[in-house]
């Protein structure tokens, strides 16, 4: 595998190319047999509208129409680099990879060159993505995550978008993890506060404990840290959380890729299972035995966790919760059981892969002690089931044959044996705040078609390019409950091109289209806002569906409006509010063109959206 030839691909291109994922998916079988069952599938895809298939609740409307119930006009896709909103809403940048935490950074970044490494922990890392905000003290704090960096970008021309050396390296690392920033609004709008207390960044290479049944045990053992107690730094933070008392967790995705080989090593189930092979995306192997698995061959076992902080003290220690598993973590999504226990909804984003939640076995109240919430509980994976019923299965070393720390290490392997569903590529999942029922962004399957995995009515299309949302509600309306019903919001889709199933649901029209959620948050009022991901091309199937955007989904209607189209070639990811909620804070990753300077290298930022007349917007 040519490093030259790899860095520049998307982090689900990377995977295929390194393990492909098998050909079959058990939701769609499970779909496929549900929708034949009750013989609503007529013809190879005349599937009819989304409220035949999964309830009349779902999409009203007898076409394809809106009925304009949005406090917004919604607006057309965009095709150029700018950030497109509906009349009478604003937008300026917020903080820019690169732009200063510290007084000593200021200034140090150019526009021909990027960042110097000397200043590259003291600064805005780079691909903003989920992202959360906190209020400590009458401080307002944003905690974002920064998923990974582009090399051509921010090494040298010479280097050719590889590291030569390991200073390249520490480079790399530094502009990937997690910011804490503190913001303030000073009659300008919301602004960095340079040289606050709370600014924190946390890097590949930050200090972390960890708690939970892996804590300690041989499989996170290494040179470094015998006892396996103590990993360092985290990496590819993709999606985020928000737990009941207040903290910021982090999720860990694409980890595989920032390991390799310098020498033999042995190649077991779990590397395999992983995608953690012998050449690595970054070369960090090169430059640093601790990413060398012929070295530390249980390095990558210590990644791949939820880990959490507390911006509210920069001195504190980041903490990885092993009971939560070890996946590809997209986010994770925190509600409460009827009893207290607190409950984690997290999606493995990888073709195949299955959706988790984690059950306390302590129980969570308002201003008490949270020791042991997040190590000691459950974890679970979920299976559904054709009568659009599903239930969550334990994985415990009883139904797994693994003892806790194997179990949890591999969590994928477990959820395989107790015979979990397999889904495509779980992204952000978000609890509704107002109801028990929840929602997970199937982004896309590029895979799907012929006899192993055929289309049906949760997919009808040859390739499942378009993606779609599965919503459940757990029975009794009890986040703790193992039961729950199940149906999809939406098939996303393209009517201006097809006329058949590949148009979507119902609930997707010209107006509306879009392609792979990916990023999901509901705001107080009960309202889906749905990030995107996708083929930004607006050419052959994706024709007239524009840049990346984000909608506003309306659970008990099923309407969906376009409210922002980001600069092509970005992917919109990461929200949150303002205290007052009047400004809505978006991220921007991976933008095209110069965006938002209009000269030198193009700037992953968060962005600051408000209305004129002073409203809220969430």
């Amino acid at each position: 595998m040519d490093i030259k030839k790899t860095v520049n691909l998307s982090w689900d291109a990377f995977d295929e190319l390194r393990s492909p994922r098998p050909e079959t998916n058990d939701f769609d079988k499970v779909v496929e047999r549900a929708i034949s069952r009750r013989g609503f599938l007529g013809g190879a895809l005349a599937i009819g509208s989304g409220a035949a298939v999964f309830g009349s609740s779902l999409f009203p409307a007898a076409a394809r129409a809106q009925t304009g119930a949005f406090a917004f006009t919604p607006i057309d896709i965009g095709t150029g680099f700018d950030i497109g909103l509906p009349e009478g809403y604003q937008w300026k940048p917020l903080v820019r990879w690169g732009d200063a935490l510290w007084s000593e950074a200021l200034d140090s970044y150019s526009p021909e060159t990027g960042v110097p490494v000397a200043m590259s922990d003291k600064v805005f890392g780079e691909n903003t993505d989920g992202m959360e905000l906190f209020e400590v003290d009458g401080h307002v704090l944003l905690a974002i995550n920064s998923e990974y960096v582009n090399p051509g970008i921010n090494l040298p021309e010479a280097s050719e978008g590889v590291p030569a050396s390991a200073e390249e390296v520490t480079l790399l690392k530094n502009l990937q993890g997690v910011t804490v920033v503190e913001i303030a609004d000073s009659g300008n709008g919301f602004e960095v506060v340079v040289d606050s207390p709370y600014n924190r960044r946390i890097t590949h290479e930050t200090p972390m404990t960890m708690d939970g049944p892996v804590a300690g045990s041989e499989l996170v053992r290494t040179n470094a840290d015998p006892d396996g107690m103590s990993p360092v730094g985290t990496m590819n933070n993709c999606g985020s959380g928000l737990t009941l008392w207040g903290t910021y967790l982090t999720c860990e995705e694409n980890f595989n890729g920032y390991f390799g080989a310098t020498g033999d090593y042995t190649e077991t189930e779990g590397f395999a299972r992983y995608g953690i092979a012998a050449e690595g995306r970054y070369a960090y192997e090169t430059f640093d035995a601790r990413f060398d698995l012929s070295k530390e061959p249980f390095e990558p076992n210590r990644h791949g966790w939820v880990t959490e902080i507390d911006p509210a003290d920069p001195e504190s220690m980041p903490v990885k919760h092993s009971a939560l598993g070890r996946f590809k973590h997209e986010n994770a999504a925190m509600v409460q059981a009827a009893d207290g226990r607190v409950v984690v909804y997290m999606g493995d984003d990888e073709r195949g892969e299955f959706m988790y939640r984690y059950v306390s076995n302590g129980i969570y109240s308002e201003g008490g002690a949270t020791d042991g919430l997040l190590s000691d509980g459950t974890l679970y994976v979920a299976r559904f089931n054709d009568d659009m019923t599903g239930e969550w299965l334990a994985l415990t070393p009883e139904t797994t044959g693994m003892d806790m720390a194997e179990m949890l290490v591999f969590a994928r392997i477990a959820g395989s044996k107790v015979g979990a569903t397999s889904m495509d590529r779980p992204e952000w999942i978000a609890a509704h705040p107002n109801k028990a029922e929840a929602y997970c962004a199937l982004t896309n399957n590029s895979r799907r078609g012929g006899e192993d995995m055929p289309v049906n009515a949760a997919n009808p299309r040859p390739a499942n390019d378009f993606g779609q949302i599965v919503r459940w509600r757990p029975e009794g309306g009890d986040h703790g409950a193992d039961a729950f019903d199940w149906d999809l919001y939406v098939m996303a889709g393209n009517p201006e091109v097809f006329d058949d199933a590949m148009a979507g649901s119902e609930n997707v029209t010209p107006g509306n289209m879009f392609n792979s959620p990916d990023g999901m948050i509901f705001s107080t009022d009960g309202m889906l806002w749905i990030q995107t991901d996708g083929d930004d091309s607006n050419e052959g199937d994706f024709a007239g569906q524009g840049n990346n955007q984000m909608l506003v989904g309306n659970p008990e209607t099923g309407e969906i409006a376009r409210f922002l189209t980001a600069p092509n070639g970005a992917e919109v990811t990461g929200l949150t509010w303002s205290p007052d909620r009047k400004v809505a804070f978006v991220g921007i990753q991976h933008p095209g063109g110069q965006w938002p300077d209009g000269a030198g290298k193009p700037r992953s930022s968060v962005i600051a959206v408000w209305r004129d007349d002073g409203a809220t917007i969430g």
